[in-house]
């Protein structure tokens, strides 16, 4: 289990302690923006193989069980991550890398609902799993996903409103981190239909998908039995 703490350290500090912080403008000021996303992306690809083998070794040990009737839940909560994931990458995203020009368009299709979708998408995705599994090496595997989304989604609007604060203020004013919170507070308003058809098409099929062909992929089914 201790391989595994480290590795998940490893993840979190590298998405947290260095892409998420200060570190990484001193840091690109030196070897210039191309170079670090290059070296950043191969210790990103590193650290999630060492994480996932770290994981696939350690020894399990469960701390809870679940109903059948909340493994249910949990698996139609998949479905919104889904649908989250398929529309993040249907549209320009303002708070995706090299998406300044969007950040100057008036929000719209998803970007309504937060302007994170992808890492809402990763976030739902983990904390399912994290309770699904019931175990501590599921906890800390999950978990580390979880910490470095939701530490993800501040740091990147911190990045955005450095970069441009005219462009910042017009987004940050018309979304929200919280799904729908723009929109429950009045500041924005939900439009389906910019929404492109494929994305909760998408989003359903790769959920049934997930869910029919999870044993043969994971090894564990996601139906209850």
């Amino acid at each position: 289990m201790g391989l595994l703490f480290v590795a998940a350290a490893i993840w979190i500090a590298a998405h947290v302690g260095i892409a998420g912080s200060a570190v990484r403008a001193r840091i690109v000021g030196r070897i210039g923006d191309a170079w670090f996303r290059g070296v950043f992306s191969l210790l990103s690809l590193a650290s999630i193989v060492f994480l996932c083998v770290a994981y696939r070794r350690a020894p399990l040990l469960a701390l809870w069980s679940l109903p059948a009737w909340l493994v249910w839940i949990l698996d139609v909560l998949m479905l919104p991550a889904c649908v989250l994931l398929i529309a993040a990458v249907a549209a320009p995203n303002p708070t995706s890398v090299g998406q300044d020009k969007a950040m100057a368009r008036e929000p719209a299709g998803v970007t309504r609902v937060t302007r994170h979708p992808m890492l809402w998408s990763f976030t739902i995705w983990a904390l399912v799993h994290l309770l699904a599994n019931g175990e501590l090496g599921g906890v800390i595997f999950f978990g580390a996903f979880a910490v470095t989304s939701l530490v993800g989604m501040p740091s990147i609007d911190r990045k955005l409103a450095a970069r441009d604060p005219a462009g910042w203020a017009r987004l940050s004013a018309l979304t929200s981190i919280l799904p729908f919170g723009a929109i429950a507070t009045g500041r924005n308003r939900f439009v389906p239909g910019e929404i492109a058809w494929y994305a909760p098409v998408g989003g359903l099929l790769l959920w049934a998908g997930l869910l029919y062909f999870h044993a043969a992929i994971v090894g564990v089914p996601a139906i209850p039995g």
